[in-house]
């Protein structure tokens, strides 16, 4: 599990690499447009989860703070996770990058919004939507201005 956990943030560095250090390079769009973008990090999930599923189900099902806090404590529960954690904050970091560069939302401000999704994922998920909201309200100004 272990090589695995290490192994699994080679899925999803190059794109968040791509969406931070170069979110203007006609590739990097061309790439994230791609929505397999965060397909092998949940293919991973699958992969890890299929083989204990009959486990995993009735925890899930009926979730109790202690049965999840059995299944995250082991390294297969850590790994599991971490690959869930992946390809999630990936979908979201995506989501946002795209929706920014339609919207005209700074790069410079992109950049540390996505670096939160990647470390804190539902953080950068608000941050995002601050972001979003405050480049909205920026632009109906610059409107209104023009009529």
């Amino acid at each position: 599990m272990e090589t695995i956990f290490s192994l699994s943030n080679l899925l999803v560095l190059p794109f968040w690499l791509l969406m931070i250090t170069l979110p203007r390079w006609r590739a990097t769009e061309r790439i994230m447009r791609s929505p397999l973008v965060s397909a092998a990090p949940a293919l991973l999930y699958l992969v890890l989860v299929l083989p204990r599923l009959a486990e995993l189900l009735p925890a899930l099902a009926n979730p109790t703070l202690a049965g999840v806090a059995a299944l995250l404590g082991t390294p297969a529960g850590a790994t599991i996770a971490w690959a869930h954690f992946l390809a999630f904050d990936l979908f979201v970091g995506r989501w946002a990058y795209l929706d920014s560069r339609e919207r005209g939302v700074s790069a410079w401000i992109m950049a540390p919004v996505l670096l939160c999704v990647l470390m804190l994922g539902p953080v950068g998920f608000l941050l995002y939507l601050a972001a979003r909201a405050l480049a909205g309200r920026r632009a109906a100004g610059a409107a209104l201005s023009h009529a």
